[in-house]
């Protein structure tokens, strides 16, 4: 078994929670919301090299909570960037200069603290036998796909196709993979197409696999996610 790495990446500014502290910072049992994701990686692998990026502007924001929390959990800070893909590239540079030798790395959102422990593991050994997976879970609700005229005079006008939902599959992080691949992908100019790591992957041909996710995965974004954290947290405690 190689070594396994984690870039934790944690850019948001809040905006969607109507107020001026980004959403990783916000507190779920008393304790910022980045500090569960950290420990959700470190229960899962033990020993886990962990790069957390945050702007600049957020760093030391961020070691004055550690210190008020007594938080002490290892991890290496890096430079967020204009957009995710930035944020990852400078992840993976602050990884390249690192004496910790990395064999398989994850991508994963600050904001879903409710990651399981199985999803880590299983993602990370399926990245070490295809080179690339993600986790998803099956889409529950009806879907509708919008009419291309919707973009033009048929705005508004209810214009839509209802899809087979069997056929479609939300994605969750951590998104894994082999770390000379994950480089390899970094490589390339970035895209407006690059959605997520994944993506960056596909854009060299190289497939991904498929991971069975955990629904309790949430990315924290709106109050109300917030709430559903603190019920999550509290039945995970209980």
């Amino acid at each position: 078994m190689g070594e396994e790495s984690v870039i934790i990446v944690a850019g948001g500014k809040g905006l969607r929670m109507g107020g001026d502290l980004p959403k990783q910072f916000l507190p779920i049992g008393g304790r910022p919301v980045l500090m569960h994701t950290l420990e959700a990686f470190e229960r899962a692998v033990p020993g886990i090299h962990i790069v957390l990026v945050l702007p600049k502007d957020q760093q030391d924001f961020w070691r004055d909570l550690c210190e008020k929390h007594h938080f002490t959990l290892s991890h290496t800070i890096a430079d967020g960037g204009e957009t995710r893909f930035h944020s990852v590239k400078s992840g993976l540079s602050v990884l390249c200069a690192a004496a910790h030798r990395t064999d398989i790395v994850a991508v994963h959102d600050g904001v879903r603290p409710f990651v399981s422990e199985a999803v880590i593991r299983h993602t990370f050994e399926a990245a070490r036998g295809h080179g690339a997976a993600i986790p998803v879970i099956p889409v529950v609700e009806t879907v509708r796909q919008l009419h291309p005229a919707l973009t033009g005079e048929g705005a508004g006008k209810g214009l839509s196709v209802m899809v087979d939902r069997s056929l479609y599959r939300l994605v969750q992080t951590p998104q894994t993979f082999q770390y000379p691949l994950l480089l390899r992908a970094y490589e390339q100019p970035y895209r407006d197409a690059f959605t997520d790591d994944a993506s960056v992957v596909e854009a060299l041909g190289h497939p991904v696999t498929l991971v069975e996710g955990n629904r309790e995965n949430i990315k924290i974004t709106t109050p109300s996610d917030l709430t559903i954290a603190e019920a999550l947290l509290h039945t995970n405690q209980s």
